[in-house]
């Protein structure tokens, strides 16, 4: 009996993507351990196996015990390679030539953005440049930086913010260190591709959950899902009034694939379903109607609420109709992706 990723992963199959491109190509990708690259990592070899597609996927992971737990029984698959690195220190060098990148380890754990800002910072700075490096001298057919929707900071909450709208980031807040790196890095793939003629584009993703989160998942949507499952209360440490911006896990990873094959050389494109847009509110009181009997929406603000560096409170709709005129369209509306969460933790719990 299939489970809901196997149907995920189905459903990815019988997408209209020239899955035949990759066939007889090398896959680099980076943070291979995260939910997204893991899935994408996952996905690929699914493809591989389902297409004969000859492909090779190098994953690079700081932590080849959390590696193993998180690919299971596909760790030791005979296409997957493992590159043990820390890109901030560390050379990549792999015995192939590298075809496609995708590039997105990064720093996201909030606490850690606000007590390390510079150790962020400088991993994604020095480790963009390395992927960027390996592109220009393998001359890749594409690479895709995962960037963020955190780069728009405060923009014109009377309508969408298409790719040009960048708003303002306030850099007397250490935990900017974030999205500011996250632009430079954008930028500096942009440098690459003006100067070097590097093929690479940036997938600018919104909050992006579903079907194959880690069991160790502890970001808000977990919380909401597992409250609503144990029928407890969800607690909000913030007012909730963040508009949040969201994709469902593999309509995000069927994008990805969709920009290695045609996304246009230095430019960014919105990964976001224009259906998932909500208050941080809004959502927690959807979960507790919907997949609960009989949680509430509690607000308890704990007075020290700013060391757990919080990102400021944004109104924010992305425009992702420039991805769409690709050739992209999402399947799963915040509902459904809720539904096909909790189908997942309850599966695997």
């Amino acid at each position: 009996m299939m489970n809901v990723l196997d149907k995920d992963l189905q459903q990815l199959l019988a997408s209209d993507l020239e899955f035949n491109k990759f066939k007889d190509t090398n896959f680099l990708i980076t943070g291979a351990t995260g939910l997204i690259r893991s899935l994408l990592i996952k996905s690929i070899l699914f493809l591989n196996s389902e297409k004969d597609l000859n492909v090779k996927v190098y994953a690079i992971v700081r932590n080849l015990e959390k590696a193993k737990g998180v690919f299971g029984e596909l760790y030791n698959n005979e296409r997957l390679a493992f590159v043990t690195a820390n890109l901030n220190t560390d050379s990549i060098d792999v015995e192939d030539k590298i075809d496609y990148i995708v590039h997105a380890a990064a720093v996201t754990r909030s606490k850690i953005l606000v007590e390390k800002p510079v150790e962020a910072m400088e991993t994604a700075i020095n480790g963009t440049k390395k992927m960027l490096e390996v592109a220009k001298r393998d001359r890749v057919r594409k690479m895709v930086y995962i960037s963020s929707m955190e780069i728009y900071g405060r923009v014109d909450s009377s309508k969408k913010a298409a790719e040009l709208d960048l708003g303002y980031v306030d850099l007397t807040n250490v935990r900017s260190g974030y999205p500011e790196s996250k632009r430079m890095c954008e930028l500096m793939c942009n440098a690459y591709a003006s100067e070097y003629r590097v093929n690479v584009t940036s997938a600018r993703l919104a909050q992006t959950f579903g079907a194959g989160i880690l069991s160790n998942e502890n970001r808000v949507f977990a919380q909401f899902a597992k409250s609503a499952i144990d029928d407890k209360d969800i607690i909000l440490h913030t007012e909730g009034l963040s508009e949040g911006n969201y994709v469902y896990t593999m309509d995000a990873i069927e994008a990805i694939l969709l920009l290695l094959l045609k996304g246009k050389n230095g430019e960014a494109y919105n990964v976001s379903n224009p259906n998932s847009h909500i208050t941080i509110k809004g959502m927690a009181e959807l979960v507790a109607q919907n997949f609960s009997k009989g949680s509430k929406v509690i607000i308890a603000i704990p007075d020290d609420s700013k060391k757990y560096g919080y990102a400021p409170e944004t109104h924010l709709w992305l425009d992702a109709t420039k991805l769409e005129s690709l050739g992209w369209n999402p399947k799963n509306n915040l509902t459904e992706s809720y539904a096909k969460l909790i189908e997942w933790i309850r599966e695997n719990s």
